[in-house]
């Protein structure tokens, strides 16, 4: 699996400090909380309002993801799918995902994923989607990863999301 490139955005100013209390340089803290692997996102067909971001996240320490944001998208949230009785059903997660230190989690067609809805054009095959995903840690501070996602086609890795009819949308 080929490793993305993402850019971590904390208060470097906290973290020196925390440094120099502790007694220990800034490169001990050289290693991200989370590592992204394969983001990519699902291609939309014109008046599509909505598609799926999947990736891998490894967390290095105990993180949550909660949202994220995105140029090609006003909605971004957090979702799963999952049989309920014989019927699959799509939901937001309010909370987040909570992902614990060491844990690999796959976010990926079928399972967890992050939605991106009211989608004004749609994303083509090719397209490199630009998301920030937004993770809190267990202390509550909150952690912003860049990464940029492949548009790959309908057909990769199942069908294509449909929203018709499940009363699915943002959670106002």
């Amino acid at each position: 699996m080929e490793m993305t490139r993402f850019v971590v955005r904390r208060n470097l100013l906290a973290w020196l400090v925390v440094g120099a209390v502790a007694g220990v340089t800034a490169t001990a803290h050289a290693q991200a909380p989370v590592t992204i692997t394969d983001p990519w996102v699902r291609a939309t067909v014109p008046g599509q309002k909505a598609t799926g971001a999947f990736l891998q996240i490894t967390a290095h320490e105990a993180v949550t993801l909660v949202g994220g944001k995105t140029p090609v998208a006003p909605v971004v949230e957090i979702h799963e799918m999952k049989m309920v009785g014989d019927r699959m059903q799509m939901r937001a997660l309010p909370n987040g995902l909570a992902i614990g230190a060491g844990q690999t989690v796959a976010l990926e067609p079928g399972g967890y994923h992050v939605m991106l809805i009211d989608l004004p054009k749609a994303v083509e095959v090719g397209q490199k989607v630009p998301l920030t995903l937004t993770f809190t840690t267990t202390n509550g501070e909150r952690l912003d990863v860049d990464i940029e996602a492949e548009v790959r086609p309908l057909g990769r890795m199942g069908r294509p999301m449909s929203h018709g009819g499940l009363g699915h949308g943002p959670q106002r």
